[in-house]
């Protein structure tokens, strides 16, 4: 779920940030734009750790007298695998199953993926409830641990599958 990862991306500068801070304009500059982000096959940039090396500047040639860095940095990341057991909390219930949030990613777990002792239950608030003893309650703001069995990963956003199907998963607190 957590990793830390060399990355390096390309900065541009705007050359009134030229001179004597210009290291701390390129690592706040490259702190704006990859963390909180999603970063394609690597997953969400949760912070910049260090940067290892700033390479020399390159003035571009449109004519803005922009110079563009290559930097190497260290950050954590967050990417869901498949097979993996997360802990998360429900954010809307619906009759074809419920989504559901880990961090910065989204997981929707279908109905078929929820356990068959569970019913969908339209009174009050849209929820899913044990048959056996009605205790067990899924709806908005349950704590709720889930295998992943899918994933899908673009350069906006992390997409996932959930199943609650499985030994130790399923509701671990209720709605306050």
């Amino acid at each position: 779920m957590f990793y830390v990862l060399y990355l390096a991306k390309d900065l541009d500068v705007h050359p009134r940030h030229f001179g004597k801070n210009l290291r701390d304009e390129i690592e706040r500059k490259l702190n704006d734009e990859v963390e909180g982000k999603c970063h394609g096959k690597y997953g969400y940039v949760v912070c910049v750790i260090s940067v290892s090396s700033i390479g020399k500047g390159k003035i571009r040639q449109d004519g803005t007298g922009y110079a563009t860095f290559k930097v190497h940095y260290s950050a954590v990341v967050c990417r869901p695998y498949i097979d993996e057991v997360v802990d998360v909390v429900v954010t809307s219930v619906n009759k074809a199953g419920f989504f559901a949030q880990a961090g910065p990613y989204e997981i929707f777990v279908s109905n078929h993926l929820i356990p068959e002792d569970y019913e969908f239950n339209t009174v009050g608030e849209p929820c899913y409830t044990s048959n056996e003893d009605g205790a067990q309650t899924v709806q908005e703001r349950t704590e709720v641990r889930l295998r992943i069995v899918g994933t899908n990963l673009n350069q906006a956003e992390i997409f996932c599958i959930g199943s609650m199907k499985g030994d130790f998963l399923g509701v671990i607190s209720a709605a306050p």
